[in-house]
């Protein structure tokens, strides 16, 4: 069975980004990713109202790592590393399938410049070599033809179409989920 270990942190970095542990030092960016209508169009969460919101996920986030049942990294550029500018996390990991879902936001400013792609390319690699993964999954949006292009770009395919699957604000959507084998 996979037993994942998130202690240490694995902080990772590719050309362009450090993917790193998000801290409260990050709560405005952390809050406008969790926040802003365009970030948050397809995924079915009400926005964030307050930082008190943010404490709270920064500490459930903690909560999964510190279980190894899930992880967060911040997205941020090399060429500032401080600021985090989105967030990919590795969730709902299934240690008797060796399966995880994979999961992002990235601030609108910075939507295609191929950042997403290079992030996704970096959380795979840790999955499938370091956590030992067997597969990897994501939930889109039907609608979200970006989302399933950067899918598509690094290795899924989709995997199945579920019908009405998802209920937010009492209107049902459907769920495209792709996913990626080792």
């Amino acid at each position: 069975m996979l037993q994942p270990n998130f202690t240490p942190f694995p902080g990772l970095e590719t050309e362009r980004l450090v993917l790193r542990k998000i801290t409260q030092a990050d709560t405005e960016e952390l809050f406008f990713l969790r926040s802003d209508e365009a970030v948050l169009k397809y995924i079915g969460r009400e926005p964030m109202q307050s930082a008190d919101e943010v404490h709270a996920f920064l500490k459930t986030i903690d909560d999964g790592r510190e279980k190894n049942e899930a992880i967060l990294w911040g997205i941020a550029l090399k060429e500032n590393p401080s600021k985090i500018i989105g967030t990919m996390c590795l969730w709902r990991i299934q240690p008797a399938n060796y399966r995880a879902e994979l999961g992002y936001m990235l601030q609108p400013m910075h939507w295609g410049r191929g950042i997403t792609k290079e992030a996704i390319q970096k959380v795979i690699e840790y999955g499938f070599k370091t956590l030992q993964l067997h597969s990897m999954e994501a939930r889109v949006h039907p609608q979200n033809k970006a989302s399933a292009a950067v899918l598509l770009s690094t290795g899924f395919i989709q995997e199945g179409y579920l019908k009405e699957e998802f209920c937010f604000r009492e209107k049902f959507s459907d769920t495209i989920i792709y996913s990626r084998l080792q």
